[in-house]
């Protein structure tokens, strides 16, 4: 056995943190997340750094918050950055990556891996290296334009997976898994042996401690999955989405510019919500089986392995008439995380100590026994956090920039959130209201703890020298941004296959460009 134990690392794309049986949700099936619950450590004040892909996903890989690593939205990776592949495989660790990263626009870069196995979500482009498209072409299946789901006029509009059970990416995320935990060589159409992206090599070095990545794109709409999972879940079966009265005051530009181009703003269908939600546990519960299929691979590994499972940053699923992430509010901007330990002692404990993202670099770092300077005093060791050795009382997130920035400080009682597209301040008591439905800004009762909130997040970009949010003590402020006309169809999203026109030429008369 290793004296650095190995690290499985497991990301979701999209997942609420209330989509976990065991953690309170009574209408969805997770039996294998509810027993990392159950035999390991629930962090259930779990923030994401930036409710949106890339500036989540950078967050986690740097340990720096996005005021810091420059990628505050969807924009460019900060590959230029050290990055928590890179710090282990310096200390002698085996790293492999299967699935979606979102390394932007650079979708093939390493970043400190050794391996990796790559997909990433959306529609085929060519001359992009795509490994699950590759498989997909070995396997019959390569006139499947769009494999996670229709998008752009379908994108939240839930629909049946194109692919089979066997070839869907969830099962090829746990495929390429279980591949690399038992050291075997991938078998082609023709016979040959394969190793993906190692040249034929076996994939697994028992010699060294291994950190392996899976990276599942799933939840993220479309909500598609392969039969009969599609028909796990009922829409009749749903509670219907949170809307509280008057919730039209609690929602920021984001919520709206986001609705506009994700074809949600133009009239809300209950019994759609429902069967949204329906197929998005559905996604979620195919997700969970496979899961299990990786932990069963480790074996007694597992013994000797540090499990952590995540989500990049939540879903709004119709809560507050929205849909998406790009929001403070809790169904987009919390996500869960389970850790479980090597010989845990004391399994099935619940944390509320603010947490993020932002500590899973340290934790990695020091689980592999590294005595490193954290990237950011934003991240702590989460078993530190566990074990009380070290306080902590905020999460922080961000997503946008400038006249489009919103920024939020979460501590166990208050959430504050100010959007500078708004000019706008909400502040959130947990204690009495943690669905978030009254906005206590204005209210004179909460002066003191709103001006304290304030103060600490205007501080902390000061104190990282970030003026696009702050000048002179105080939120800078912005024009407002110009949204689209909200009677027209201007804003939307298209993200279709780019060489669909040429398929289309093929309708003759019925294609008119």
């Amino acid at each position: 056995m290793s004296k650095q134990p190995n690290i499985l690392f497991i990301m979701t794309d999209q997942q609420r943190s209330d989509t976990i049986r065991a953690l309170g949700n009574r209408a969805i099936r997770t039996p294998v997340l509810d027993s990392l619950v159950q035999n390991g450590t629930t962090f259930s004040n779990c923030y994401t750094p930036s409710p949106v892909c890339v500036a989540a996903r950078s967050a986690t890989i740097t340990g720096l918050p996005p005021h810091l690593n420059g990628c505050t939205a969807n924009n460019e990776s900060p590959l230029h950055r050290q990055s928590i592949m890179q710090v282990l495989g310096e200390a002698g660790y085996q790293t492999h990556g299967i699935g979606k990263m979102h390394f932007n626009p650079q979708v093939d870069a390493m970043w400190g891996f050794e391996t990796r196995d790559i997909s990433e979500e959306g529609a085929r482009l060519r001359g992009r290296r795509n490994d699950f498209h590759d498989y997909l072409n070995e396997n019959g299946y390569g006139h499947v334009l769009e494999p996670q789901g229709m998008r752009s006029e379908m994108y939240y509009i839930p629909q049946p997976s194109q692919l089979p059970a066997e070839h869907h990416h969830s099962t090829w995320v746990a495929d390429r898994a279980i591949e690399f935990l038992q050291g075997r060589h991938r078998e082609t159409p023709d016979g040959s042996a394969s190793a993906g992206s190692v040249g034929g090599q076996c994939l697994r070095d028992p010699r060294r401690p291994f950190f392996l990545w899976a990276s599942f794109i799933k939840p993220h709409p479309p909500f598609e999955s392969p039969v009969p999972w599609n028909k796990l879940y009922r829409a009749a079966d749903m509670p219907p989405p949170q809307r509280p009265a008057g919730f039209e005051q609690l929602l920021s530009y984001w919520n709206h510019y986001q609705n506009r181009y994700k074809y949600r703003d133009k009239g809300y269908d209950e019994m759609l919500a429902r069967t949204m939600k329906a197929m998005y546990y559905a996604c979620i519960s195919f997700i969970d089986f496979n899961l299990g299929r990786i932990l069963e691979a480790l074996g007694q590994d597992i013994d000797n392995t540090l499990i952590l499972y995540t989500s990049d940053h939540g879903e709004m699923l119709g809560d507050y008439g929205s849909f998406g992430k790009r929001t403070m509010l809790n169904p987009a901007v919390k996500i869960p995380l389970l850790v479980r330990e090597p010989n845990r002692a004391n399994p099935g404990r619940e944390i509320d100590t603010p947490v993020s993202l932002l500590d899973v670099f340290p934790t990695f770092a020091a689980a592999a026994g590294l005595d490193i300077a954290k990237p950011s005093p934003d991240g702590a060791n989460l078993l530190d956090i566990e074990a009380a050795a070290r306080e902590r009382e905020y999460a922080y997130s961000q997503v946008g920039e400038g006249n489009i920035g919103l920024y939020m400080i979460a501590s166990r009682d208050l959430k504050y959130i100010y959007s500078a597209a708004d000019n706008k301040e909400w502040l959130f008591d947990l204690r009495i209201d943690p669905q978030e439905t009254k906005n206590w800004a204005g209210n004179s009762r909460y002066d003191g703890q709103l001006r304290e909130l304030r103060g600490r997040l205007i501080g902390r970009f000061e104190r990282g020298g970030y003026d696009m949010a702050v000048q002179d003590g105080a939120w800078r402020e912005y024009e407002p941004p110009v949204f689209p006309d909200p009677d027209g169809d201007d804003g939307l999203l298209f993200q279709d296959a780019p060489h669909l026109p040429e398929l289309l030429r093929a309708l003759g008369p019925y294609y008119e460009p």
